[in-house]
């Protein structure tokens, strides 16, 4: 088992019994451990008794749907989610990034891209970072307003030092706008230094992530004064004098 997979614990939720027990197997093999459910009262009555690192949601199922429990996990927990939708559902990919979603993948699916996006979503989250692998130089804790990003263990802070709840691909876009700051970065930039290439530049999922951060950073979250609009350009961080 590699050293960067060593422990994490995925669930799968797929109301297809063939697609739950293939994602297992696959998983199981490279090193995951892995528990799967067939819908949401199965995965709601495993959280009442075991944690996740990563949750697989299957956005069509009968009953409660994956939309509704990505929303439920992202309220409850920092637990990373990468869904599975029908090719073409552009709606549902969108909505499931507004509700907190880390990724989206399109069924049929290759089983190393699978594998490939759950190591990413890991990463991000800095629960299954390389043995080894340090942060860059620089200010570990970043001003975003009077919030503040620490680096190191991937949180942000309110003043008051309660945490608001962030996903792994949010924390990766402010990690990148704290390493640019008074630069803007147009959206093939930020895919890049959030090491997300797999999203096309003009993906809505950006600017769908900045307006969820701006929820959690700026006071006017309409009047973005932390991370601004550069019309025709992208985005800008600009720091508070004083900050980090």
């Amino acid at each position: 088992m590699s050293d960067n997979v060593s422990g994490a614990h995925i669930v799968v939720v797929d109301d297809e019994e063939d697609i739950r027990d293939t994602l297992r197997e696959y998983l199981e093999l490279q090193g995951f451990r892995v528990t799967a459910a067939d819908g949401a009262v199965a995965l709601r009555g495993l959280l009442e008794q075991e944690s996740f690192d990563v949750a697989l949601l299957d956005v069509n199922m009968p009953g409660e749907d994956g939309l509704s429990l990505a929303r439920h996990l992202r309220e409850s927990s920092d637990i990373g989610i990468l869904m599975l939708t029908a090719a073409g559902d552009t709606v549902d990919r969108i909505v499931g990034l507004e509700m907190g979603a880390d990724d989206y993948m399109v069924k049929p699916f290759d089983l190393r891209e699978v594998l490939a996006r759950v190591k990413a979503i890991l990463r991000r989250a800095g629960r299954a970072a390389p043995a080894g692998e340090a942060e860059a130089d620089g200010p570990q804790r970043v001003r975003f307003g009077d919030r503040l990003l620490d680096l190191d263990a991937h949180k942000l802070y309110e003043p008051d030092g309660e945490e608001i709840r962030i996903t792994a691909m949010e924390f990766d876009l402010l990690k990148a706008f704290a390493e640019h700051p008074n630069r803007v970065l147009n959206r093939d930039q930020l895919l890049e230094y959030a090491h997300h290439r797999s999203w096309e530049p003009f993906d809505r999922s950006i600017d769908i992530r900045i307006a969820r951060i701006r929820r959690k950073v700026e006071r006017d979250p309409s009047k973005p004064e932390v991370i601004k609009t550069v019309r025709g350009a992208g985005y800008i961080f600009v720091p508070h004098e004083g900050g980090a």
